[in-house]
Parts: structure tokens; sequence; C-alpha cells
């Protein structure tokens, strides 16, 4: 069995924690883990993780109204990265993608004029080292001669070959999406007729109108292009993945070189539902594959979604195993390479005014901290740092208040003007994950939760380097 590597920060920090929870009074609250609960995004869809060569993973997602790219040293990480927002013009920005493409950095997604049939790829491009610096010149529309509505545009490389791979309508009718292929000279143009490589046809693509292929992406393993995309309404529970497989040194630009299963590779189970538009990459060590996906937040909640990751493997004929999205309360272990984390106990904190801790049949721990429902409630937290710099503080929380999509606590660090600590509301016992950068300094440090606008409670707390 390979032995999992970690940064070596944690044996100091780990002691002085446990002295200090000593001194509360709360020995054995603070302890290391190297394990997480899967949601990693508590709100958003069509996940793109990149990992570079700096080894940094660059993140983006659908915000709507721009692209916004995420910097992170971690996968677990990546909600509470450093960004930056581009304005794209135009409305409807969906399945923003990031690439490294000939030494330059390239953004594709989608966009309308708020029509939806006049739904078109553009991409951007930044000849900077760092993609959230410098400058993203517009290099307008990616297109076909055809010039017909597409959207969630990826890139494919083989040797020194460009390919743009898409989801497109045949004529100008909203009958079908189906998935499109062509030759490029270069990251922003199409050379090349393109190339129908798949159409919905079985059941499980077919079940709701309009039929959908959609959100294409291409993992290469020895000879085998593996092209994986998103099936049936990405509004209903039957969101699931399918695969296309074609040989590396086949005539791409040929429909019959692409060999479509007959049945989903990926779908729900376990709780989660509509799982779909993924991603791929690998743990920071490189030693591992995982999948990043969105699934709806809760059974029929349709575009209401999250962002999960989960580990995978091969099969022999080195297509992707991806077994079934694992199960919402389950642990999976932290990314090879990550730094292990501190996790203390919701219910372990200091509890002052109407807040206390009470049961929780999805718990960590079988109990949480909540009631924080009047101004002079609080939860505290002394968690002790043998350096000073930033770190992640991720809660795994939960919110249920009616009639408010978002909740929030207000966080203070050492005794700093409080902020907002954003929840997602789907439901009390539903837990998602709370993100935060924070700077912590060396020695004692307390961090205190307190009332904000409606209502949430904390599973647990990890802390883990920024960096």
């Amino acid at each position: 069995m390979r032995k999992r590597k970690t940064t070596g920060w944690i044996g100091g920090v780990l002691l002085m924690m446990l002295f200090s929870w000593g001194m509360a009074g709360h020995a054995g609250a603070a302890s290391v883990q190297q394990d997480l609960y899967n949601v990693v995004i508590q709100d958003g869809a069509d996940p793109w993780v990149y990992k570079h060569t700096d080894g940094n993973y660059y993140f983006t997602k659908t915000t709507g109204n721009n692209v916004t790219i995420w910097k992170s040293r971690t996968l677990t990480g990546l909600d509470a990265g450093e960004s930056v927002s581009i304005t794209t013009g135009g409305q409807s920005i969906w399945a923003p993608e990031i690439h490294y493409l000939n030494g330059a950095w390239y953004i594709y997604y989608a966009k309308d004029d708020g029509d939806n049939a006049n739904h078109r790829m553009y991409v951007l491009e930044n000849t900077s080292q760092d993609p959230l610096q410098g400058t993203w010149q517009d290099r307008g529309q990616v297109t076909d001669k055809t010039n017909k509505w597409a959207i969630d545009g990826t890139v494919l490389q083989v040797g020194n070959q460009l390919y743009f791979i898409w989801s497109g309508w045949e004529g100008n009718v909203n009958v079908s999406q189906k998935l499109y292929i062509a030759r490029m000279s270069n990251p922003w143009t199409i050379v090349s007729d393109r190339v129908e490589i798949s159409t919905p046809e079985y059941a499980w693509e077919t079940n709701h109108n309009p039929h959908v292929n959609e959100g294409p992406q291409v993992v290469i393993r020895g000879n085998v292009i593996n092209l994986i995309y998103s099936a049936s309404g990405s509004w209903t529970n039957d969101y699931c993945l399918g695969l296309i497989t074609a040989d590396m040194n086949a005539d791409l630009l040929q429909s019959s070189s692409w060999h479509k299963r007959s049945e989903p590779i990926f779908k729900s189970a376990n709780g989660i539902y509509g799982p779909g538009h993924a991603s791929f990459t690998t743990s920071p060590d490189g030693t591992e594959d995982w999948i990043v996906y969105h699934n709806a937040k809760n059974n029929q909640s349709g575009w209401n979604r999250e962002i999960r990751m989960q580990p995978f493997t091969w099969n022999a004929n080195n297509t992707p195993n991806l077994g079934s999205p694992l199960a919402p309360n389950s642990k999976i272990p932290v990314p090879s390479g990550e730094p292990e984390r501190i996790r203390i106990e919701g219910e372990e904190g200091q509890f002052g005014g109407a807040a206390y801790a009470s049961g929780s049949p999805n718990g960590s721990g079988g109990m949480k901290a909540g009631h924080i429902d009047t101004a002079d409630s609080y939860v505290e937290y002394r968690i002790a740092i043998a350096s000073a710099g930033e770190y992640i503080l991720s809660a795994r929380t939960a919110n249920g208040t009616t009639d408010l999509a978002w909740s929030t606590l207000q966080i203070s660090v050492n005794g700093a003007e409080p902020a907002p600590f954003y929840i997602t509301n789907k439901g009390w016992e539903n837990w998602g994950v709370s993100t935060k950068r924070v700077y912590l300094q060396a020695g004692e440090n307390v961090v205190r939760f307190t009332k904000g606008n409606g209502y949430g409670e904390i599973d647990l707390i990890d802390v883990f380097p920024a960096n």
C-alpha cells in the first residue's frame, strides 16, 4: 500500500493546539485528520479545474455575468483561493474553461445577447505567466462556417494539433444538442468543417426534451482519448455522464473513429442527484486521479447545484472507472500531497447567549453547534498555530432557513471586525461546506461566530495552510 505524502507542518501545530485546548478544558477537541466530506464548493455548476506546471490549480465555474478564475495550491482550498473576475460583455455566460496552450492562457466560454438561440463560443487570451495578472485580450468568436448555436467548448491537443469540441445544434431550433469536433489552426481559429461525433440516441440521453449531449471533457490515457460528456436534462435527476472513445492515431475528423458506450458511466446514486459536467485533474503530488463534478443540492432541485469531488481509477482498457457518487455523509481521504488538517468538532466550542450544542444524525461526531439565534449568541474556538500565515478555514455547515437562499454567520478572528461567513440553503442536516481564507498569528487565535442574516449550524471546522 502506497504511503500518502503530506506536508510537514502538522506536528508542532497539533501539539500547540492540544495544549491550548487542554488549558481551556477541552482536551482532545483538536485532532489531525487526513479525510474530508466531499463538497468542495457549496454553490455552483460547470466546474473546470486545471493543474498547471507551477503547482497551482486554476478553477472556474459558471458565474452568469462574468468569468471568475480562482487560484489555489490545493483542491480542497479552491473556494477560498485568490480570484479575479473578467468582464466579457454579453449575458448568460456559461461553462468557462481555462487552458494553457502554446505558451499563453486561454479562456473559452459561451455567451448570448439575452436570447438563448444566440449562444456562441468565444475566447480570451492572456500572455502573462500568471493568469490572475496581465491583460485578457478578446480573441472573438470561435466558430466553424455554419455559425450555429454552440456552448461548452473545450480543446483537445494531439501532438501539435489542436481540435475544438463543443455542444451545438444541427439547425436553428433547440431540438437536440449534439457534440461536434473541428480542427484548429491556432487556439482561436477553426479551419475545418464541423464533424458530428455524438447525438443523443439511448433512452438515458433522450428521456427529456430537448435531447442533450453537452459538457465534453477530454482525458487521454495511453493511446485512448476518453471524451466524457453530460447527457439528459441538466435540470433533472437523470443528468449523468457518458463516454466516447477514440484512438490517438485515428482520423479524429471521421465520425466512425469515435465509439460511444451504451450505458452511462456516472449517474445518480447514494443520495446524490444529477451528477454531471465533470472536470478531471490529479492530486497535488500527481499520484491520484480526481473527478470534480456538480450535482443537485437536493432531490429534484434542478439547477440549484453544488460541486463535489472524489478519486477514481482506470480500467484495463485505459477508460475511466468512475464508480458511483459517494454518499454525502461518507468521508474520503484528502488528495494525496495536500497538508493534513486540524479538525475541531463544532460542539467543542465555547458557547454564549442562546447558542448551544445539540444532536446531529448526520454530523461527524453526532453533535453540532447551533442556535446562534440572538445578537448576544456565539460559539468560539481557540486555535493555536505554530507559524503565522494565511490558512483555509473550512467549516461543514448547514442552513435550512425558511425563504432565504443564503444565510450568514458573522466570523471574527482575534477580535477583528466581523465578516460574513456564507452558508447556502439546502436544509438542516444536509451538510455543505463554507470556506474562508484567514490570517492566523503564531500562538493562540480566537475564532468567534455570531448571529448574521438567517441561521446556520456548524458540524466541524478544518484548518490547513493556504500556501
